[in-house]
């Protein structure tokens, strides 16, 4: 049955009502006026944001928190490039996401009207599906395959454009069903064929990431891990998907990967891989894994057939999404594990030695040792904490030290966008309102979507924010050091009082010099956040030259020297 005669704006808002949708984030703008009045009834909460960056950010950490599209809207032009960051995270990350953005009328298209742009042009490398909706009537059509690309097959972002007299008209026309998520699945012959692979090896590891990923293939993975006796390793930001506590755990594979773990890898007879692309920061830049053809025998499952075999001919390559290919591991008879049951315990030593303070901290020079602040947070924090950050050096003392709870507690960009740490913090806090939330962002990193405290104040998100201060872009300055020594150039910061300003925006804020004086700040920060439901914000002084947890600039600095000198 058709609906009475409703505008554009009232059909898309409906439309998103049926596909369940409760929140949406966005910054308005007049070319889609007619959305938020219709949002204005709506049992839909809109997020206002401060810029379209950090909408397209907690738009695409929703995604990732919930498995369902993480909604954004955004005007045309200016507004639409901002948001494009968001959407760029979202492919790469796998994560279902659609935005929404405004766009000129269709009586001005393709005359370069004000702030016009093809957005099929603009967003066809970086999306599934980019359309634009140029009929009222056509509206639950569009929104329904939206969510269906979105959500199927390796999920990824979608992009709908909405002409602003399309808005305004009004149209007869029935609502859709609800969307329904459709993943691939293996047959029994290919879990067969796994099962005998893994029978005749002797040093098998696995690896776990990319999206489909729910709570109960995370729980049918461990079983068949431990019912298999198999190390368990996860790709660059997924270390969420096995509780690190558990004995299975290996650490994870990516930026600074342990040398041990990458022996492992690269020393293994049979990888499987379960979800992740195995691209650049997975494979040590395709070196864990040669390409076309690794030296090891690799089962690839992904669920985009259209990945299996673009960069490596695997072995066997199974087209299935995370939840229908473990519920099947799980349920597949056990092989005899004898032969590398050992490795396991041996492995998880190797990461516990990883994880154990730095030398540069064991002499008590440091002021403000990190390796500590790491060991405080996770003394005082429950397991299901959501840590969540950006892109930089400072990321390694989450990446490293911290023990994920397990599905969903890690919140972190696979593209390496700077940017996304603050707003993931804050949304991800508006969605998990009971949950603590910490987020890790450097000095460069909160100065680019920093302005969403105002959002966090606004909704009375309690997000905990550490901020990594050492007055540079610290990664860009660790490869000057290394590839020409001495010559610093655009990496150094001047940068605010971070605990002024999470004041001036209504947070709490504190400044941390010294090791023992973190621990008090941290306790004075969850009470303020658990609180008054308002963000804490603890900034972190220290020396730049404690670059990594392994090596200072200083040291970097003269090998560079001297193999420059030699």
């Amino acid at each position: 049955m058709t609906h009475p005669s409703r505008t554009g704006g009232q059909i898309l808002v409906d439309a998103l009502h049926v596909h369940g949708v409760d929140t949406a984030f966005g910054v308005p703008g007049e070319s889609y006026l007619d959305v938020l009045d219709a949002l204005h009834d709506s049992e839909i909460r809109f997020v206002i944001n401060r810029q379209e960056g950090g909408a397209a950010f907690m738009a695409e950490a929703y995604g990732k928190l919930t498995g369902k599209p993480g909604i954004c809207f955004v005007t045309r032009g200016p507004g639409a490039t901002n948001a494009s960051i968001g959407v760029h995270t979202a492919y790469q990350d796998s994560t279902p996401m659609i935005l929404f953005i405004g766009q000129v009328g269709n009586d001005f298209v393709d005359r370069e009207a004000f702030q016009e742009i093809d957005y099929r042009r603009m967003y066809g490398e970086m999306a599934k599906w980019v359309a634009q909706i140029d009929r009222a009537d056509r509206i639950p059509e569009y929104i329904a395959r939206a969510f269906q690309i979105a959500t199927s097959g390796r999920p990824g972002p979608v992009v709908l454009a909405l002409p602003e007299d399309m808005l305004i008209d009004t149209a007869e026309v029935a609502d859709t069903r609800r969307y329904q998520p459709v993943q691939a699945a293996p047959s029994a012959a290919q879990i067969d064929t796994l099962r005998s692979m893994l029978a005749e090896a002797q040093r098998p590891i696995v690896l776990l990431g990319g999206g489909t990923w729910n709570a109960q293939a995370c729980a049918d993975l461990q079983r068949f891990a431990e019912a298999n006796a198999l190390p368990v390793a996860c790709t660059f930001r997924f270390q969420d998907l096995l509780d690190n506590a558990h004995p299975n755990y290996i650490g994870d594979v990516g930026i600074g990967i342990n040398p041990k773990l990458a022996a492992r890898v690269k020393d293994a007879d049979l990888v499987i891989a379960i979800g992740p692309r195995l691209g650049e920061m997975t494979t040590g830049g395709y070196t864990l894994l040669a390409s076309p053809v690794p030296a090891q025998r690799l089962v690839h499952i992904h669920a985009d057939p259209e990945e299996l075999g673009s960069v490596y001919q695997a072995e066997l390559m199974i087209a299935s999404g995370a939840p229908q290919v473990t519920a099947m591991l799980a349920a597949m008879e056990p092989v005899d594990a004898s032969a590398w049951r050992h490795t396991v315990a041996e492995a998880k030593a190797d990461l516990a030695a990883y994880q154990e303070q730095p030398p540069i901290f064991r002499n008590g020079e440091a002021p403000l040792d990190l390796w500590q602040v790491v060991q405080d947070l996770m003394a005082t924090l429950p397991r299901d904490t959501i840590i969540t950050n950006g892109a930089g050096n400072y990321a390694s003392w989450a990446h490293r030290f911290w023990r994920y709870g397990g599905m969903r507690t890690q919140l972190a960009p696979t593209n390496g966008a700077m940017g996304y740490a603050v707003p993931s913090g804050v949304a991800a806090k508006i969605v998990d309102p009971q949950r603590t939330v910490v987020t890790f962002a450097g000095d460069g990193e909160f100065m680019m979507t920093g302005q969403e405290l105002a959002t966090a104040v606004q909704y009375g998100a309690g997000v905990i924010i550490i901020v990594f201060n050492n007055s540079m872009f610290g990664t860009i300055r660790m490869h000057q050091e290394k590839t020409y020594p001495g010559r610093v150039s655009g990496t150094t910061l001047h940068n605010p009082d971070f605990a002024a300003l999470a004041r001036a925006y209504g947070g709490h804020g504190e400044i941390v010099e010294k090791t023992a004086d973190f621990a008090p700040a941290l306790a004075r920060a969850l009470e303020h956040a658990n609180g008054k439901n308002l963000p804490a914000l603890i900034e972190l002084r220290y020396d730049g030259n404690l670059i990594t947890p392994n090596l200072t600039l200083e040291a970097m600095r003269k090998a560079a020297q001297a193999a420059q000198a030699g």
